[in-house]
């Protein structure tokens, strides 16, 4: 019989050396490969997992630890190209720039450092694929399905990357633009239309005189879209409210769309473009009775143009960033996504609102829809409301970035602020630079005074409310840049970044009931103050001095 002295050592040896050779396969770069395609595997078949970024992001990682685990062998040039083919595919859910930069960037990364490869091949067939289908746009299994549909006068959009025409080798033109839909929305005073595009082009504009002698009664405001061509859209979208008649396309040459508005009646108009994806707005105004009060009373002053005008706020438009395909910020903990966030905020809001003001207060979105940002504005053009407020959650690559801030609409050098817009934008740094070379033109309808007045009140309302309740609050202040979802708001507009959803603390106050009160509370109070300064104390006492004077 052995010695159990002997024995037992040597069955620990064994059962260590049998543990050591499992972990080290489990670890190979073949290893880490399997895992990573079941992953991917298993995320392309689940629509619900698709969802949600973490789980992109969580196989992403799978395929870069087969990468750093085997950077000079053969397994790392197949670790690049599936996390760039993961990015292109979540590019095609997220619809953020920066995951279609990411992608591309891995595939470059593969053609470089691996030309022997036989992934260098698969890598420069995406990047060099006539429709660029997974890295320069978006033109993916969603556009073909809406080509097959029938397009109606407000057709849902196709989120797009946009790119300038390029030349292929043979020099001709490879990326025509595809007119997709035209929508509109009106009422009495304001009409907003709208041009979609699958990608960006030049386009110019001119306004026609009337011109009895061709039987043109009314006059006319064309768009030329270049190296365009018109899609499977209605050619012909009557209108016919106070301002216009119709919008009419067509192909007007071989590389020309026109689009043409039959205006009835209008005081200015605006036109202007904005991307991701890429679309042309047309702004019409008419003349408004708050227009024609300002015209008799004068040039305004310094002084609040609302106090001026005694003009009260009665209905309130809340705007709930992000929702349905736009998830918005993803949160700190799992499953939390700013859409659903500022959603639950904003409905609080709006019930406080009525409550405690007595004043409408309407939702651009009461459910988990997609709403095109400058839907959201024309939503409250055309209801005519007195105040614009949208609700966002910040967020930031550092986890610990926190606080609160208000912005409203205007040009700035700001980096932080211009990346916030970049974000809530879902588009570049670059295209907000090139977005403030318009804004000039667009500034002068914006009420940039009153909003700046009304964020200045909800800010230091907010910060209040908060910091009475919560420890370590920080207060960002009021700051401006060119949002999209605030241009050509005619009414005073701002935008709350109620906390940082990239943060522990305030992800976990973000989804508390009792912190959504709390944030919901100070809006309230800003909005009071802001309304109580734009009263004018004679407007207040003229029954008091009609009194006196008897």
């Amino acid at each position: 019989m052995l010695n159990k002295k002997i024995v037992i050592p040597i069955l620990i040896c064994c059962s260590v050396a049998v543990l050591w050779s499992c972990v080290s396969s489990g670890s190979t770069p073949r290893h880490l490969f399997i895992q990573a395609e079941t992953c991917y595997k298993a995320l392309r078949n689940s629509s619900e997992k698709q969802k949600y970024r973490s789980y992109w992001l969580g196989c992403i990682h799978k395929f870069e630890a087969v990468y750093q685990q085997n950077q000079s062998g053969p397994w790392a040039a197949a670790g690049l190209y599936n996390m760039g083919r993961l990015y292109a595919d979540l590019y095609k859910h997220s619809f953020k720039q920066g995951d279609r930069d990411k992608a591309k960037e891995l595939f470059e990364k593969v053609v470089e450092k691996y030309p022997d490869s036989a992934y260098c091949q698969k890598a420069k067939a995406e990047l060099q694929s006539d429709i660029k289908s997974l890295i320069l746009n978006s033109k993916s299994t969603l556009a073909k399905k809406s080509s097959q549909k029938k397009v109606a006068v407000g057709p849902k959009k196709i989120q797009q990357v946009k790119s300038k025409p390029v030349k292929n080798q043979k020099g001709k033109q490879s990326e025509i633009a595809i007119i997709t839909g035209i929508r509109y929305w009106s009422n009495p005073e304001y009409t907003r239309v709208v041009i979609d595009a699958d990608r960006e082009t030049s386009f110019q504009n001119n306004l026609l005189k009337k011109d009895p002698s061709v039987d043109k009664l009314h006059q006319r405001l064309y768009i030329d879209l270049k190296n365009s061509r018109l899609g499977d859209v209605k050619k012909t979208i009557p209108i016919n409210d106070s301002l216009l008649k119709t919008a009419r396309a067509g192909q007007y040459n071989r590389n020309t769309v026109r689009v043409v508005i039959d205006i009835k009646s209008f005081e200015d108009y605006n036109v202007f473009s904005l991307k991701n994806p890429f679309r042309i707005v047309i702004d019409v105004r008419g003349k408004s009775v708050k227009k024609a009060v300002v015209s008799k009373g004068g040039t305004p002053g310094t002084a609040s143009i609302a106090r001026q005008l005694a003009l009260g706020v009665h209905r309130i438009i809340i705007d709930p960033g992000h929702g349905g395909k736009d998830y918005g910020a993803p949160g700190y903990f799992k499953g939390v996504h700013e859409k659903t966030v500022v959603l639950q905020i904003a409905k609080r809001l709006a019930e406080k609102i009525k409550r405690d003001l007595g004043c409408d207060a309407f939702l651009t979105r009461s459910s988990d829809k997609y709403l095109a940002l400058e839907e959201r504005t024309a939503i409250a053009n055309t209801k005519r409301a007195d105040l614009f407020i949208s609700i966002h959650a910040n967020a930031s690559r550092n986890k610990r970035a926190s606080g609160i801030e208000t912005y409203f609409l205007n040009l700035t050098t700001d980096d932080e602020s211009i990346s916030v817009a970049a974000r809530e934008n879902a588009t570049s740094e670059k295209n907000i630079s090139e977005l403030q070379t318009i804004l000039n033109d667009l500034m002068r309808n914006a009420k940039i005074n009153e909003s700046s007045r009304l964020a200045a009140s909800v800010q230091r309302s907010l910060f209040k409310s908060i910091s009475k309740k919560y420890n370590r609050v920080r207060n960002k202040g009021v700051k401006r840049a060119p949002f999209y979802v605030l241009i050509g708001a005619h009414m005073p507009a701002i935008l709350i970044e109620t906390s940082f959803i990239s943060n522990k603390t305030e992800c976990r106050r973000l989804t508390d009931k009792k912190y959504q009160e709390t944030l919901c509370d100070g809006i309230v109070n800003g909005i009071r103050e802001y309304m109580e300064e734009i009263r004018p104390a004679a407007y207040i006492q003229m029954p008091l001095e009609k009194n006196r004077g008897s």
